[in-house]
């Protein structure tokens, strides 16, 4: 029975794949037909073989990026790298403490690579990740990264998140064309519909103006710039409660380990050589007071009964110690007003829930994929070519985010403990798909590293769980109760893929041709 149930999945699945193998066909002629027809109307001035926009002798500056945080930093570099003239606004340039952002999917540290990066996560005590251990109700299996075929450096990275960003920073900083310096962006300056620069303050309380023909803001999820640009519609699922356990060994070394706990998930990785973090997830936007006790004695009561017994001890001893901090979870999809003279980029942009850590992965594949649009157009200047080069990036950039930011929603719901049957039916079948090894972990690891950013591979996978979950209660023996159960079961499925889906953009997802906007891309051979 059991080898039915694999291959009536596998058979699904092939039906997925010859589906994709269509789709991707048409993308490559797509891109194909953009390369040979796309001819370039811009003013272009080369210097030094690099690219240079024709400025007024009063605005010598390219681009303003506002935020250098992981996306506004590696931004900066980037675009300097290629000759631009770049002008940093950072509200606080002090190493920031954040208790996110401190886990780079192998699929970001790649793009770490390509952009020339990759030594900002040495020297800083970070710890390599080669995959993810998942524990439930007392059984644990392993999941590792599909790494075979990539060089032995790469792999996950976890770090201090501060330590990290001053490194991108300093990186940034030391090219000459790039100026850094620490203000507070108050207002983009806009004339005739198209954004000119920014108004921003000093420490000293000055306002002052800078002026350049592309502002970029990435200033982080707490961005009051964002709604000049985008439809923000920020829902907080959750939040999540820092803790770092001192002096410990993980069971599983070198993993991020995730608990699927009651009521929601507990995550545990390295971001030091003596240091672990502790996640711990609460439902809702309220959590438990901190100055009254309520929330130690929740982690005590409540949450120290579910963690793995080799780290419950230095659980407890962190909890005791007192340096708990909370943060909500944000996620927000990318809804973009596409502006003359202004890109959005980042948290300010895109947001997705951080249980599968995968939102400095989605901005690093954005300035990717920024850079590469902007190399062929030499003269920013050229307002209305810029802004079509700028809507093509909403569509270049879907199959990476839309796939991780659909991922990390899904599995939060998943992983989340509920009272439905069905619910519960379709936690314990992705555990128990997960621990099958082989095709079935190594696709939707593949999938969350973000080493293989294919929606339908996506879509395949998890209705393959939804699929597994249905068999395993119509066998041996079917019955009325079960029917209905694996009935809503995968209407459950469908119910929590399906809108995220539609608020990505079903058509940006799965049929970026037909977008009018991607045709204008220019593809660089």
């Amino acid at each position: 029975m059991d080898q039915y149930i694999l291959e009536t999945i596998l058979a699904v699945a092939l039906g997925f794949v010859a589906l994709y193998g269509i789709y991707a066909r048409s993308v490559t002629a797509a891109r194909k037909a953009a390369a040979e027809n796309h001819t370039t109307t811009t003013t272009t001035t080369a210097i030094d073989g690099k690219c240079r926009s024709k400025n007024s002798a009063a605005d010598d500056v390219d681009v303003i990026i506002v935020g250098a945080g992981v996306a506004g930093a590696a931004l900066a570099h980037t675009l300097g790298k290629d000759g631009r003239r770049v002008y940093v606004i950072e509200r606080d340039l002090a190493e920031p403490d954040r208790i996110v952002g401190e886990l780079l999917q192998p699929g970001g540290y790649l793009k770490l690579l390509e952009l020339g990066l990759e030594d900002c996560v040495e020297g800083i005590d970070a710890q390599r990740v080669f995959g993810y251990a998942l524990f439930k109700d007392g059984k644990r299996t392993r999941v590792s990264y599909p790494l075979e075929r990539f060089h032995s450096d790469v792999s996950g990275r976890s770090f201090h998140n501060g330590r990290f960003i001053q490194r991108m920073r300093e990186k940034a900083a030391s090219l000459p064309n790039v100026q850094m310096v620490q203000g507070t962006v108050t207002s983009l300056l806009e004339e005739k519909g198209t954004i000119r620069g920014v108004q921003y303050k000093i420490k000293s309380g000055e306002e002052l103006t800078a002026y350049a023909p592309l502002t970029v803001v990435c200033d982080g999820c707490f961005s009051n710039l964002r709604r000049t640009l985008c439809d923000p519609k920020v829902d907080v699922p959750s939040c999540f409660v820092g803790l770092v356990l001192e002096n410990c060994q993980l069971p599983f070394a070198d993993h991020g380990h995730v608990v699927l706990a009651d009521p929601s998930p507990i995550l545990f990785y390295p971001i030091s050589s003596t240091e672990i973090r502790c996640l711990v997830d609460v439902p809702g936007q309220k959590v438990p007071s901190i100055s009254n006790g309520e929330m130690a004695k929740y982690l005590k009561t409540t949450v120290a009964p579910q963690v793995p017994p080799e780290l419950h001890d230095s659980f407890i001893a962190a909890v005791e110690k007192g340096n708990i901090r909370t943060m909500p979870n944000r996620s927000m999809p990318a809804a973009p007003h596409p502006t003359p003279g202004a890109l959005l980029l980042g948290d300010a942009f895109n947001m997705r829930h951080p249980l599968t850590g995968g939102g400095m992965t989605v901005a690093l594949s954005d300035i990717v994929v920024l850079r590469d649009l902007l190399r062929p157009l030499w003269d920013l200047n050229d307002a209305p070519t810029l802004c079509k080069y700028l809507e093509s990036f909403y569509t270049l950039r879907k199959p990476v985010s839309s796939t991780i930011n659909t991922l990390a929603g899904a599995l939060y719901k998943v992983f989340c403990s509920s009272s439905d049957q069905a619910r519960k039916e379709m936690r314990q079948a992705c555990f128990d798909y997960l621990s099958l090894g082989g095709v079935f972990s190594t696709g939707p690891v593949s999938l969350l590293s973000g080493l293989n950013p294919r929606p339908l591979s996506l879509v395949c996978h998890f209705f393959a769980v939804a699929i597994y979950g249905v068999g395993r209660l119509l066998l041996p023996f079917p019955s009325l109760k079960r029917m209905w159960i694996g009935a809503k079961l995968i209407s459950s499925a469908s119910g929590i893929i399906f809108p995220i889906i539609k608020a990505e953009g079903v058509r940006q997802m799965f049929f970026p041709v037909t977008v009018p906007a991607y045709y204008r891309a220019h593809w660089a051979t």
